[in-house]
């Protein structure tokens, strides 16, 4: 089976599909994904910057697990909130993208910037159903996700970890740890988050 270079293959939930035009999602879940999309669309899209905790009342009404006061853009996209987990002062910037087919967990003070893209699911390229494979992604507490970065299924992004813009993340980034480019690599560490620091 086919998985993103790095991630952990046990960590994947596969549904398995009767072929690849088949949803694997029930009807409930369509359901519940089309109301949300459209009470997205009518009470939250429109609103103005102020209006946080209002997004963050259907964001909770839905699902999604909010601790705090975290920070939801209104051009952000969430694809399934009951899937999203929002620590205190995390924040979905804007055109952000949570494609939360599987969990996303933003943790304390993460930030996810404008149009970055936090991507859960995947295929089993080597079935000819595709099946739909999905596995969480972790923001670490006052981690970094910079403009257009993409996140991979199952990755997680280490404590104060900082991804450059238009990073290609493929696999886990350790605590303190600044990565860039198509693959994502190191190119450098941030002292006060670096656990080996002395």
């Amino acid at each position: 089976m086919s998985h993103p270079h790095g991630s952990r293959m046990n960590d994947f939930k596969t549904y398995e599909q009767e072929s690849a035009y088949v949803s694997p999602f029930s009807l409930r879940e369509k359901a519940g994904r089309f109301a949300w999309e459209l009470i997205w669309a009518l009470f939250c899209a429109w609103t103005p910057k102020p209006f946080n905790g209002w997004r963050l009342f259907w964001l909770k009404c839905f699902g999604a697990t909010v601790e705090g006061r975290p920070f939801v853009h209104q051009n952000a996209r969430i694809q399934i909130p009951w899937n999203l987990t929002l620590r205190d002062r995390s924040c979905l910037g804007d055109r952000a993208n949570a494609y939360s087919l599987g969990e996303i967990e933003l943790a304390e003070g993460s930030t996810v910037a404008q149009e970055a893209y936090l991507c859960t699911g995947t295929h089993d390229f080597d079935h000819p159903a595709l099946h739909l494979r999905v596995a969480k992604i972790t923001i670490g507490p006052h981690a970094f996700i910079s403009a257009r970065a993409f996140i991979m299924p199952g990755v997680v992004v280490g404590e104060g970890a900082i991804v450059g813009a238009c990073a290609v993340v493929t696999r886990d980034v350790a605590a303190g740890v600044i990565v860039a480019g198509n693959p994502a690599k190191e190119i450098g560490r941030r002292p006060e988050f670096n656990p080996d620091r002395p």
